[in-house]
């Protein structure tokens, strides 16, 4: 029997194979610094030029970043949030209110009937953080306990892909919401706090939280709509 000699391209490929894949089923996750080089070599049984050559290649595919002084940290967890982030960048912020739309409009009825106590109890920390943010007026905390507010609502749904595809999008989705309450001076903030979506989603009633959303997306359709028309 004839054996084929391993070459180091193959070896390049095989690191950059194990890498991705620890990166895909979440054992580093996003915004994660990765283990030193040392420990990389000894888990693969690689050299480090091997090791580098694997972790460039998906620097280059946009999965990994490397910066000066900081190392090489996650920058995304699939191909499919590589894919869907470009697609998000292209869009204006109109577009992205639309996708909101949908998406949280579908993820609020999901909830009403799926959420748990635990679900409920993490959509409460959450808007309790809109809450003090909003008595301070400190927007850049309101935007982002408002953003993880909408996060915890998706995770309700326990519907995995759906779960996947919001998290991929929450940075233009933030971006989204930022525009729209930094264009509304002054900003009423009681009116942003979305008790009545959580109201509604407690209840376990599917067509309140979707009249919620609704409500508060058309609101901020009708404000960007106004912006762009000036």
């Amino acid at each position: 029997m004839s054996i084929q000699k391993t070459s180091r391209s193959t070896l390049v490929g095989q690191v950059t194979a194990q890498l991705e894949h620890m990166i895909e089923s979440g054992q580093w996750q996003i915004g994660e610094k990765i283990p030193a080089e040392p420990e990389l070599m000894d888990r693969f049984d690689v050299s480090r030029n091997t090791l580098r050559e694997g972790i460039q290649a998906l620097v280059h595919v946009g999965l990994l970043e490397t910066r000066q002084g900081i190392g090489t940290t996650v920058k995304a967890n699939s191909n499919f949030a590589l894919a869907l982030a470009k697609k998000v960048q292209k869009s204006n912020l109109y577009e992205t209110l639309e996708v909101r739309l949908g998406l949280e409009r579908e993820a609020a009825q999901l909830a009403a009937g799926k959420r748990t106590a635990e679900d409920l109890q993490h959509m409460e920390a959450c808007l309790e953080l809109c809450k003090e943010a909003a008595q301070s007026h400190e927007l850049g905390r309101f935007i982002e306990a408002d953003t993880a507010f909408h996060k915890s609502v998706v995770k309700a749904t326990h519907n995995t892909m759906f779960i996947e595809m919001y998290e991929h999008i929450t940075d233009a989705l933030q971006r989204s919401v930022d525009e729209v309450l930094r264009i509304r001076n002054p900003i009423n903030y009681e009116n942003e706090i979305h008790t009545n979506l959580f109201q509604a989603i407690q209840a376990g009633d599917s067509q309140l939280a979707l009249d919620s959303v609704n409500h508060y997306l058309e609101d901020a359709k009708k404000s960007l709509s106004h912006l762009i028309n000036e």
